[in-house]
């Protein structure tokens, strides 16, 4: 991990990037320099340097067979909560596909007293997620009860890196799953929302400041069978976000979060 840039900014944020995509980061590095947001790159990893490797037990506990690139996009992740863990401060951790909007720095600046949260997100993917209705004294965000996709613009707390990190010690998923699944979390979402990912912004009506395509959906889904295990951990994966809409917390609905322009 290299040091890159810094701004004005106290909240450092974690680049996770491709050494093969250059202009990701060169885009990302130019978002960033003009929010005076300070940055570090984090080094993606790749599916020849899993770890452990591909063929271990290990990476077959999830759901359903994962492509080799999912696997290297959760251990990027992982990465980034171990590195969030080691240091004693909140940090903004983004993919290299993330557009952060205008009031970024501002909502930021305000969490750098937050103390009871463990994990922010600041992305909206245009699906409904399970929130509060209540803001936050500190900034304005709700209340996350639960969330269904979206791991590219978010605020981790070494409190949440390490339940992250406990939560994956034994079985891998989607990145965002896991942040999605993490209901140990105290999780909330700005709204409205700081960042969309690249192939959102067509939906959003912001100008693509960038052609993209998603590595990971180059590679085809494994051929491989869900095995049994795998099947009767979705069907209970799906019995937890069922009980967690009933036992919600008071004064929470299913909304999509706007996007903030300003």
């Amino acid at each position: 991990m290299a040091s890159v840039a810094r701004g004005a900014l106290t909240m450092q944020a974690l680049v996770i990037n491709l050494a093969l995509e250059p202009e990701r980061m060169a885009f990302m590095a130019s978002q960033l320099d003009a929010l005076s947001i300070p940055y570090e790159r984090l080094e993606a990893v790749t599916p020849a340097h899993l770890e452990p490797p591909r063929d271990f037990p290990y990476w077959s506990r999830w759901e359903r067979p994962l492509r080799t690139t999912e696997m290297a996009a959760f251990a990027s992740h992982r990465a980034a909560w171990r590195a969030v863990l080691e240091g004693d401060a909140p940090r903004l951790i983004l993919e290299d596909d993330a557009v952060l909007m205008p009031g970024a720095p501002r909502f930021l600046e305000r969490l750098d007293t937050v103390r009871d949260v463990d994990l922010v997100t600041l992305e909206t993917r245009g699906r409904s997620k399970l929130i509060g209705r209540d803001p936050h004294s500190a900034a304005p965000m709700q209340r996350l009860w639960q969330d269904k996709s979206g791991a590219a613009a978010y605020v981790l707390w070494p409190t949440g890196a390490q339940r992250l990190l406990d939560r994956v010690a034994y079985a891998p998923g989607l990145a965002d799953a896991i942040l999605c699944a993490a209901y140990d979390l105290r999780a909330w979402q700005a709204v409205p929302a700081l960042a969309c990912q690249l192939d959102r912004c067509a939906a959003e009506g912001i100008p693509p400041p960038l052609a993209t395509t998603s590595a990971i959906d180059a590679e085809p889904r494994p051929k491989a069978a869900k095995t049994f295990a795998q099947s009767m951990r979705r069907i209970a994966a799906q019995v937890r976000i069922g009980l967690r809409r009933m036992r919600r917390g008071p004064g929470s609905d299913y909304a999509i979060v706007p996007l903030d322009r300003n």
